[in-house]
């Protein structure tokens, strides 16, 4: 009897202890789940603290990006512009430059001197302003020569008619004669007479149209003018350009030929220099 409740003591005693492991065992392993949880919560704040620094990093870099955009399409564009502009201003220059491939220069041609008597007619012997301009014309005579519009100046103080001249005369096979001193007047430009050098040339017929001989003499006269007085080819009119009159009426009436006349008058000036 003794003996078993001593087992039973013993047993108890065995229960009770297990209890106590078992309770203890449970306080560890709930601190143990305590303590994993917090580590989790710790690191699940500081993976969304990750993510929301990640998140603004990203705002931020597609603002950025955004701007870089549109700072590179400012770019862009600009770029494209410039590279317009300069393809316009190219293709405009080598329109305004174009030239008809003649080999001349601004020196001094071949001039037949045949002064005109001076006379209130043709020539009045007044001296010129300082020469600004180069006035270009036509005879408006098909088939004359240089030098009967020279004979037809100097005749005009018998006839007490019109008064007209010019300085020089370019014939058909491309013969210079001047009629008058460049430092003196001739009657040929209107308001412009006093400040400008007259050429009057001649043409085949009716279109106005000169000879690859009259237009070459009419080139290299008009650069030699330029050169002597210290003019450009800017500073070459058409009788048109002063009084509106249809001369010289091939150089009024096509345009591009006019602007091809000044491109060859300039390229000659510029070989002139070299």
């Amino acid at each position: 009897m003794e003996q078993k409740d001593e087992v039973q003591k013993s047993t108890g005693q065995r229960n009770i202890e297990e209890k106590t492991v078992g309770s203890k065992g449970a306080e560890i392993k709930n601190t143990v789940r305590k303590t994993a949880g917090s580590k989790k919560k710790r690191k699940r704040t500081k993976k969304r603290k990750r993510n929301r620094k990640s998140l603004w990093q990203r705002i931020r870099g597609a603002e950025l990006d955004g701007k870089s955009l549109l700072i590179g399409i400012g770019f862009g564009a600009l770029l494209v512009l410039l590279v317009v502009l300069g393809i316009f201003r190219c293709s405009s220059s080598k329109e305004e430059e174009k030239t008809s491939g003649l080999d001349l220069d601004a020196s001094e041609p071949e001039i037949s001197v045949q002064l005109l008597d001076v006379n209130e007619y043709s020539r009045p012997g007044t001296e010129t302003d300082p020469i600004t301009g180069i006035v270009i014309h036509y005879t408006a005579n098909p088939g004359s020569t240089a030098q009967a519009n020279r004979d037809y100046f100097n005749g005009l103080q018998d006839g007490h008619g019109t008064s007209v001249s010019s300085h020089f005369v370019v014939g058909l096979q491309g013969e210079i004669v001047q009629c008058v001193p460049t430092w003196e007047v001739a009657y040929a430009s209107n308001e412009r007479n006093h400040d400008t050098i007259s050429i009057e040339c001649c043409h085949p017929d009716e279109t106005g149209v000169f000879t690859d001989k009259t237009y070459a003499s009419m080139v290299q006269l008009t650069a030699f003018l330029c050169r002597k007085f210290q003019l450009n080819e800017e500073a070459v009119i058409r009788h048109y350009d002063v009084t509106g009159k249809n001369c010289p009426k091939y150089f009024v009436e096509k345009e591009e030929a006019w602007n091809v006349f000044k491109a060859d008058v300039k390229a000659a000036l510029e070989k002139g220099e070299k």
